[in-house]
């Protein structure tokens, strides 16, 4: 394979994340006074962290979110995952693969290493990503689409980041993975094709991912 690294996100691509709390996050912001649809939700914070949901109504409203608000929205986010998350169809066979082959591979996530670690265990893939292999924006300054995290993600595997590679389905991620001068595919099973423009490679089925990373 060409690439030394294999950088997967996290929501929508290791896990089927993106529609629970993208109906958490809008149903929230709306109840706070702050009317949000889930589509408007999947359009501006999806693959954000949550220092972008603050900065987005900061503008917008010139308000602030209470100081409540991080909390809460975890704790109904993961209230939601205990009941209906899943892990994303055919990602443990791509996840065999990599390690069958001895293929590095590393988790960098939006998301707060609490909500990756209870995804992981809620869906089973906590066998698969050990603690040397999970990084969050909590461990940067910014969050994508700032290249920090991949960058980071990368300098803690040990790998130049030209040698990498980010599965990615978010505008944000895919932003920030090319700003970070690595490749990027981008998964569109929820995300239109055109709104991850840029992207090296584009597949709608996880089932095709070996074969792309083969080629």
């Amino acid at each position: 394979m060409r690439y030394d690294l294999v950088i997967f996100d996290n929501d929508g691509v290791l896990v089927d994340s993106e529609p629970l709390s993208n109906t958490v996050l809008a149903a929230y912001l709306t109840e706070l006074g702050h009317p949000t649809t889930y589509e408007d939700s999947i359009r501006d914070y999806m693959g954000g962290s949550i220092h972008r949901v603050h900065d987005t109504i900061r503008e917008r409203y010139g308000k602030e979110l209470p100081g409540e608000f991080d909390g809460e929205v975890l704790a109904r986010t993961l209230a939601a995952f205990e009941r209906d998350l899943k892990p994303v169809a055919g990602v443990v066979d791509v996840l065999e693969w990599l390690q069958a082959d001895g293929v590095p591979y590393c988790v960098a996530s939006s998301g707060r290493h609490a909500r990756i670690r209870f995804s992981h265990g809620t869906t089973g893939l906590e066998d698969w990503f050990d603690e040397t292999r999970l990084f969050s924006a909590e461990d940067v300054g910014r969050g994508k689409p700032a290249p920090d995290l991949f960058l980071h993600a990368a300098a803690s595997m040990g790998v130049a980041p030209e040698s990498c590679v980010v599965i990615e389905d978010s505008p944000l991620g895919v932003q920030a993975a090319l700003a970070a001068g690595m490749d990027v595919y981008g998964y569109t099973a929820m995300t239109p094709a055109h709104r991850l423009a840029g992207a090296t490679q584009l597949f709608l089925d996880m089932g095709v991912l070996v074969d792309l990373l083969k080629s």
